[in-house]
């Protein structure tokens, strides 16, 4: 009903006055002025009077001005909530959230953000921590240059706690999987790895279809050694915790590093190990459903070995590897004469070097330009450790005897 007509019902009776006042949750003072108003005025007496009147609470022009200002000349391209963060813990200026916004949409700073689209309900998180990590990049002028770089980030759906974030030149195999080793060494070994189909994850035989779980990427075979699970994402809408993530990076990182006059990707990176990740994380991570966590330990595993680029290849005659336009000399090992016409596996290090592996052994290390590391050595392993407990001597006879090893408990 409107309040003429409940006025009106009062004023004839047929309403008491106390049901008047709680049909229009008028406390029974306020609706004794109502009621006085209206015998006195009429209909004009209902009028609520503080239409067309100021705001008590508005803000100062002066206030509005050096609002307007600071947003024109320092935070020209900050978004509105990174924006109001920065008013309130750099210039003391505590007005509300939507004060703000509304005052930068009124002077035409900022544009209306546009309609959503239909309703769809959010998936759950996972209870624990280390049970999904996202990983996903971005490719963004986060320099403010004209060059466009990505940015490599990981973190935990329970969470969203970011693990890892680092600037590289592009998204590749050699960046996954360095961003995958340092969580690995510093969290420890997770259940399940959620990511897009891009070509370093999965093999997609024809665009649309479902991947191939069957032939494996570096990535997806790195992580079926360290038996964690990968699951892919068929849309963007699927990924939605790591895209809105990416939102949020994309309105706050580039000014961050504007300010601090950062302008490479060295002091970039820097920045972010060191201070930002830890500020990002404090604002925007959320405490988990379970506080224990999903993470074992990696120890034991080959980090070294499984994180590498591999490929196999057959030996030449001279006991050469030809590969990315390298030859690899493998030296001659005193448990076989010849490598020749054998297949070996070739590991690209993620810092450029290059190893060869015969079965278990090592028989070859080389430097990122092929050239070999110092000599080879007797059978060599490529985990040559040995059990806790044990300790390995080698002991070396006059020279032209044989060479003995002893291994003592």
């Amino acid at each position: 009903m409107r309040v003429e007509e409940v006025i009106l019902r009062a004023v004839s009776k047929q309403l008491t006055f106390w049901q008047a006042a709680q049909i229009l949750r008028y406390s029974p003072r306020h609706l004794r002025r109502v009621l006085q108003r209206y015998r006195r005025y009429g209909f004009d007496g209902l009028l609520d009077r503080r239409k067309g009147r100021p705001s008590a609470k508005r803000m100062p022009w002066t206030v509005a001005e050096q609002v307007l200002h600071l947003y024109r000349e320092k935070y020209f391209d900050f978004s509105v909530r990174h924006f109001h963060e920065k008013l309130r813990e750099e210039h003391g200026i505590a007005y509300g959230y939507t004060c703000i916004k509304l005052l930068l949409q009124g002077a035409g700073l900022v544009s209306k953000a546009r309609q959503r689209g239909p309703h769809r309900r959010q998936r759950e998180r996972r209870p624990m921590a280390g049970m999904l990590l996202h990983i996903d990049a971005s490719s963004h002028r986060w320099l403010g240059g004209e060059q466009r770089q990505d940015l490599m980030v990981i973190l935990d759906d329970a969470s969203s706690e970011i693990y890892y974030a680092q600037l590289v030149e592009e998204e590749s195999t050699v960046t996954a999987l360095a961003a995958l080793r340092a969580v690995i060494e510093q969290r420890g070994i997770f259940c399940a790895l959620y990511s897009d189909r891009g070509s370093h994850f999965w093999l997609t035989p024809k665009a649309g279809e479902p991947v191939d779980r069957q032939r494996l990427t570096q990535v997806g075979r790195a992580m079926r050694e360290l038996h964690i699970e990968m699951i892919p994402a068929y849309s963007p809408q699927a990924r939605g915790r790591s895209e809105r993530s990416f939102g949020t990076w994309q309105g706050r990182l580039p000014q961050e590093l504007r300010l601090r006059g950062i302008n490479s990707m060295e002091e970039a990176n820097r920045f972010l190990r060191e201070d930002y990740l830890a500020e990002f994380n404090r604002k925007f991570s959320v405490a988990a459903a379970q506080p224990e966590s999903a993470f074992v330990p990696a120890s034991g595993k080959d980090l070294e070995r499984i994180f590498t680029v591999q490929q196999e290849r057959v030996v030449n005659q001279d006991n050469t590897v030809r590969i990315a336009n390298r030859t690899l000399q493998i030296e001659k090992t005193k448990w076989r004469g010849t490598l020749a016409k054998c297949r070996v596996l070739v590991c690209e290090h993620l810092d450029g070097t290059w190893s060869v592996l015969y079965g278990p052994h090592l028989v070859g290390r080389y430097a990122a330009d092929g050239s070999r590391y110092g000599q080879a050595t007797s059978p060599e392993r490529a985990n040559p450790a040995p059990p806790a407990g044990f300790a390995l001597s080698t002991n070396r006879v006059e020279e032209g005897s044989a060479e003995t090893g002893q291994i003592t408990c």
